[in-house]
């Protein structure tokens, strides 16, 4: 896992998007952000994976390859979803198992996009009310185990007025010290 400021120009969203020179951001400040994170080495991963899971009250999970091959004619169409900015009423626990990709969190207050490299071994946890995007890299493939804490769903709900005032987004935002 690496993360850093995004640069915000224009261009394929599959690109790296880095500063030049880069602008990193450490462990510590997305764990301000509520962002967790974990490295399991891919050979052997289920036994690893089963204590987090146990410890952190993950009890489903399910497995997504995000592909042109993986999605058939839903590509095109996932692909502009997952890049809308959105929030969830969930955590979304993603533990990378071939591929690369990066996820994009919004940094609070200053709503500076934070982008998070993800490659095999990483698992990665976002917290349920952050504002935050995925995409491929230019390999254009990611497989993924999913983690759930309840039953498997993934909505996504696109930032807005109404987002703002979710409850799921307001506890996130006091779970970091921002707002009431």
């Amino acid at each position: 896992m690496r993360a850093y400021y995004y640069d915000n120009l224009e261009g394929d969203q599959r690109l790296p998007h880095d500063y030049v020179p880069s602008r990193p951001v450490s462990v510590e400040k997305l764990k301000t952000l509520g962002i967790k994170f974990w490295t399991i080495p891919v050979e052997g991963y289920e036994t690893e994976i089963d204590r987090l899971a146990a410890q952190e009250g993950y009890k489903n999970r399910d497995m997504i390859n995000v592909s042109k091959e993986g999605l058939g004619d839903l590509y095109e169409t996932k692909m502009k979803g997952f890049f809308e900015e959105h929030m969830h009423e969930d955590e979304e626990i993603r533990y990378v198992l071939a591929g690369r990709g990066f996820f994009d969190v919004r940094e609070t207050p200053s709503d500076s996009w934070i982008r998070i490299a993800v490659q095999p071994g990483d698992l990665l946890v976002i917290p349920e009310g952050i504002y935050h995007r995925f995409t491929l890299d230019m390999t254009n493939n990611i497989k993924a185990l999913r983690l759930f804490k309840d039953e498997p769903k993934w909505i996504p709900y696109n930032r807005s007025a109404d987002t703002d005032i979710n409850p799921h987004r307001l506890g996130y935002l006091k779970s970091i010290g921002v707002g009431a």
